[in-house]
């Protein structure tokens, strides 16, 4: 069986710690895209951990664990982040690399920092890890697929090809030093040395494993607002978010993800640029952000504040929509035990007219929120595991969000634990 875990609003919705529960009963975890950009919080028994490219799987000592051929692939970054790993006292997990998988390169963190740098005030609020050049070169054809290390000569052709373009646009676009083609190749066969071990054919792997019955999970980066084709378009990543993508990001037939758990965040938070209609501002955005995540709202990956609001029923409506959700799982409620009343975005007001359909983003640019007020809880409710013992206001408040997103929420996270999880019946 093959379930995936992805996010219904713009990332950050705790994916990495429903991924990590959820693991404990599978087999394989496969990321499916995305790269290093973004951050999934774990803790558990071993310590505090963000991991960036690595599954959220990697904790188990009978799963594996797959870099699937849909995602960026930073190979340093993958070895000093399961190096990182190991002497913090986790066992070396199992972990197999797509031979499909496309390299991230040195020069496509270079690229994405140009580009923001030329933007200025204009620019999409880039991780700067590389994803848009990145990705711009795979659909260009000329990105570096791993299988292609096997070759030599046909490699080193292939880069001394492909700088000339890199060079013109480094010399006369951004007016930055040039790159030596050489010392790309070479560059290339130490990453051959690094990452073999690891490579295999991943899609053979899934569909040997499925026929045997294992439990595979499908794990997503970033959620369905930073969808490049559903999403808050530009401001979006560079990879489909959605679930139906973790087909062909992991080399699995559509049909066999048979669950597509979403992951809904209490509140709402993001990084980055683009339209944020339920966004708070001030001591009101700053209290949240304190309380939130395990950690504060602060992003995984670049330390940066993240913007905060309160839920948008509207984007998670139309996020658990795209995604397909057949469950979901509601994440950091704990955080909002400090509050008296908590404010519920249930429509947008556009030109006059409230709709409580999620629009395209040039009409979404227009919209301010409909407030909704439910009553607060005022209590703190980690410690606690059945969903009968929660205060009365705070399973009210859980019943209001399935009811207005129409997908049945199965977990309830109340804490950054891993044991910290309420399974609904």
């Amino acid at each position: 069986m093959v379930r995936a875990i992805v996010g219904a609003n713009w990332g950050d919705e705790g994916k990495g710690k429903i991924t990590d529960v959820l693991a404990q009963d599978s087999d394989i975890i496969v990321r499916f895209q995305g790269g290093a950009n973004a951050g999934h919080t774990i803790i558990n028994e071993y310590g505090r951990f963000a991991l960036h490219l690595l599954p959220s799987g990697i904790f188990y000592d009978h799963t594996t664990c797959i870099i699937g051929n849909g995602v960026a692939f930073n190979i340093p970054y993958f070895i000093k982040e399961l190096n990182s790993i190991v002497e913090a006292g986790v066992p070396k997990p199992k972990i197999l690399v797509s031979n499909r998988a496309q390299i991230l390169m040195p020069y496509h963190i270079l690229f994405d920092a140009y580009e923001e740098e030329r933007l200025g005030g204009k620019s999409f609020g880039s991780t700067k890890s590389g994803i848009a050049p990145f990705y711009s070169d795979k659909y260009a054809k000329i990105g570096f697929q791993i299988g292609e290390l096997y070759d030599e000569e046909a490699l080193k052709e292939k880069v001394y090809r492909v700088m000339e373009t890199k060079n013109c646009l480094l010399e006369h676009l951004y007016h930055k030093p040039t790159i030596d083609p050489e010392e790309m190749f070479q560059t290339l066969l130490e990453y051959k040395k690094l990452i073999m071990p690891y490579v295999c054919d991943t899609s053979k792997y899934l569909h040997d494993a499925i026929a045997e019955g294992k439990t595979v999970l499908l794990e997503g980066q970033l959620g369905s607002m930073k969808d490049p084709d559903h999403g808050i378009y530009p401001m979006v990543t560079s990879s489909s978010t959605l679930a139906a993508y973790g087909a062909i990001g992991a080399g699995v037939p559509p049909y066999e993800i048979k669950q597509i758990t979403t992951v809904v965040k209490a509140y709402s938070s993001a990084v980055g640029a683009g339209a944020f209609v339920s966004e708070i501002f001030g001591d009101e955005a700053e209290e949240l952000r304190k309380r939130g995540g395990d950690k504060g709202e602060y992003g995984a990956t670049t330390g940066r504040p993240r913007r905060v609001g309160w839920i948008d029923l509207v984007a998670t409506r139309y996020g658990c929509r795209v995604q397909g959700a057949t469950e979901v799982a509601l994440t950091v409620l704990d955080a909002l035990g400090y509050l008296d009343e908590i404010p519920v975005c249930v429509g947008y007001e556009i030109d006059g007219e409230v709709t409580t359909d999620f629009p395209v983003t040039t009409i979404l640019e227009k919209a301010k929120p409909v407030w909704k007020k439910l009553p607060g809880w005022k209590c703190d409710i980690r410690g606690i595991k059945n969903y009968d013992e929660l205060p009365q206001a705070c399973r009210d408040y859980v019943e209001f969000i399935e009811k207005e997103i129409g997908v049945p929420i199965k977990y309830v996270s109340n804490g950054p634990g891993r044991d910290e999880i309420i399974t609904r019946a």
